[in-house]
């Protein structure tokens, strides 16, 4: 039903914008029709979302950048309502990496707002952090956009994951644990921030922030699910040792006809071992 729109290319990355994502400006702009905003204030308002995440988009090519520096290739980078996501094809499990890749997106974002900053000094058109209100028109939109970059850094470095800090944190973390520890400790983490989120968005009545923990949540989980999937495959080829040398998925998607390997089977929640399509046994792991 929302199928994803390619708006191109950067940096030879494809970039997507997801269906759902137009339910944003769609919805602010019936809810400022329907408060008695003007079309002119409403269509500031829509175009300062767009801002925004023209900004998250250089957040992400943030990510992508400092992971191909390390030969990461990123697969496509997607806007939803909540955000955007650099689909990268794995995140290594050097702390040192993972933390210079985590960071890079929040960086960028300090980068703007920074250049912006001195902007507004260098034109003589902010003398204090506290005029930024008193701006108007043009000025006080680039102020607003220069304010979003520092939330969203200061949010993205939350020490949760699944958000940049969190992937700091469980980097540090592994440091010392096992990685699957790490990242358990860094979802569980995520989880609780997640809980406290959607507190304060029943109390405070900003929907949009239970929103935001549901995702951290799942997203959270996915992660998780993922890193004790791995270290499995990794256990499973330890223990096949010389017996088996053929290729090891770690996805649960139905094998081809010819495939001869070990595959990850979530009903059996066992790996199976195929040859040529065909299921020669089921390993418990």
């Amino acid at each position: 039903m929302f199928r994803s729109l390619k708006l191109g290319k950067v940096f030879g990355i494809d970039l997507f914008i997801h269906g759902t994502f137009w339910l944003l400006p769609i919805f602010i702009l019936f809810s400022g029709m329907s408060a008695g905003a003007t079309f002119a204030d409403v269509s500031v308002e829509v175009a300062f979302v767009f801002a925004i995440f023209g900004c998250v988009v250089l957040h992400e090519l943030g990510h992508a950048l400092a992971a191909r520096a390390y030969g990461i290739r990123t697969r496509d980078i997607t806007l939803y309502p909540l955000g955007g996501v650099a689909s990268l094809e794995r995140m290594p499990e050097n702390p040192g990496r993972e933390i210079a890749i985590a960071l890079a997106g929040p960086a960028v974002n300090i980068v703007i707002a920074g250049v912006l900053f001195s902007g507004f000094v260098g034109a003589s058109l902010l003398s204090v952090w506290s005029t930024v209100g008193e701006l108007g028109g043009l000025d006080q939109f680039l102020a607003n956009v220069m304010v979003a970059n520092v939330v969203l850094a200061v949010f993205n470095l939350l020490p949760c994951f699944p958000m940049d800090g969190g992937r700091v944190l469980r980097a540090l973390l592994a440091t010392q644990v096992s990685r699957v520890r790490a990242t358990e400790i860094a979802v569980g983490i995520g989880s609780l921030v997640a809980g406290a989120f959607i507190c304060v968005g029943l109390y405070s009545g900003h929907f949009g922030l239970i929103a935001v923990a549901v995702m951290v949540w799942l997203l959270g989980q996915a992660e998780l699910a993922s890193v004790r999937m791995r270290a499995s495959a990794r256990m499973m080829r330890e223990r096949m040792g010389d017996l088996f040398e053929g290729p090891l998925r770690e996805t649960s998607a139905p094998v081809s006809r010819d495939f001869t390997g070990l595959a990850w089977d979530d009903t059996r929640r066992a790996w199976v071992q195929y040859d040529n399509g065909r299921v020669v046994r089921v390993i418990e792991s």
